[in-house]
């Protein structure tokens, strides 16, 4: 198994993990708050799309699927086009409340777009370094493990509010 091809599994795994999160999933599950501050899962599945999209997009010197695709207009968010969710405020996250198949439609269209990118490199692309701003300079294999590790806390932090919203409806309805 190469370096790509040990990227390619795991970027096409959280498909699986972000569909178990969403799918099925109301209103009030998607945005269902252990407290007045924390994330939603609406919140935590757009924002790890948009840290993929923003992220691999650039890295691969194309245009996002947010404005590409016409998914900002159709998530119709009161966010710039470029936010993805980082330093946004408790009521930013509540802002977001797209349905789950929405949710669910971006990220695949992202996720498409990520594995036919991820597809292209080679091991010498993976070891071209991107930014020398940072002592080590980062790698472009470093840029995209960075990313999958953001994504996969998120789209864990994404299940586990899901299993914490259910158990509430549960005992909220007895």
């Amino acid at each position: 198994m190469t370096a790509t091809d040990l990227l390619l599994e795991s970027f096409g795994r959280l498909q699986d993990i972000v569909h178990e999160a969403v799918t099925g999933a109301n209103a009030d599950t998607l945005t269902y708050r252990a407290d007045a501050d924390a994330n939603t899962i609406a919140w935590l599945v757009w924002h790890l799309t948009r840290v993929q999209d923003d992220h691999l997009s650039e890295l691969a010197g194309t245009e996002q699927a947010w404005t590409r695709a016409g998914w900002a207009a159709r998530f119709a968010l009161p966010f710039d086009d470029d936010a993805t969710g980082y330093g946004q405020t408790p009521a930013d996250v509540f802002a977001v409340r797209p349905d789950a198949e929405l949710l669910a439609g971006y990220y695949d269209a992202v996720n498409a777009d990520s594995l036919a990118y991820l597809a292209t490199l080679t091991e010498a692309d993976l070891a071209e370094v991107i930014d020398r701003r940072w002592t080590p300079p980062v790698t472009r294999a470093a840029r995209l493990v960075s990313v999958l590790g953001d994504v996969l806390q998120h789209a864990g932090q994404a299940s586990f509010v899901r299993g914490v919203a259910e158990r509430a409806a549960a005992t909220a309805g007895r």
